[in-house]
């Protein structure tokens, strides 16, 4: 009795026309586009990656806001998560961190976080969980996105990846204990 499955070489062959028909497809003009095709895909990146460090410069600012005596362990970090978000901004990018600023103090500190803004822990351990967390997310978020960028962009979203890496740690250490 003949067999109805259909052979090995038959279902191998039949794999690889499919892959061949979906890596065509997706050089066809035919679908429609999934942004804005005058914007080159490495700027949508690039400004995406702008909005979500701004975002979390805001979060470093509300938390020193409410915690006035983290100030000055969050500024060296926040300070780094400004130069990256000026290294991420494209010349044509409109950006309000183009360079790293000082933690606001005195008035400005008293500021209401950003509409939408996850609310500051009162304990201020509390407060710095959140932030590693938020440097966490960012940075897996950064690593997952690695797989679209253009060459030069993904090494820098590497790059900053591991440095939200590192300020997730930092933000979560013990300062001045002893190894």
């Amino acid at each position: 009795m003949p067999s109805t499955l259909p052979s090995r070489r038959g279902l191998l062959a039949g794999a690889a026309g499919i892959a061949g028909a979906v890596l065509l497809s997706g050089c066809s003009d035919d679908g429609p586009p999934a942004a804005d095709p005058e914007v080159p895909l490495e700027r949508r990146m690039r400004e995406t990656a702008v909005r979500e460090s701004e975002r979390l410069l805001e979060r470093y600012d509300a938390t020193a806001a409410a915690h006035p005596d983290l100030a000055q362990r969050l500024a060296p970090l926040r300070a780094s998560v400004a130069a990256h978000t000026a290294a991420l901004a494209d010349e044509g990018a409109p950006s309000a961190s183009r360079s790293p600023s000082p933690v606001p103090s005195g008035a400005e500190a008293a500021a209401p976080p950003a509409p939408g803004a996850a609310p500051v822990p009162a304990a201020p351990a509390d407060a710095l969980t959140a932030l590693a967390d938020a440097e966490r997310s960012l940075a897996e978020a950064r690593t997952l996105t690695l797989a679209g960028a253009p060459g030069e962009l993904a090494r820098m979203l590497a790059s900053v990846a591991a440095c939200g890496h590192v300020h997730s740690y930092l933000l979560t250490s013990n300062p001045g204990a002893s190894s």
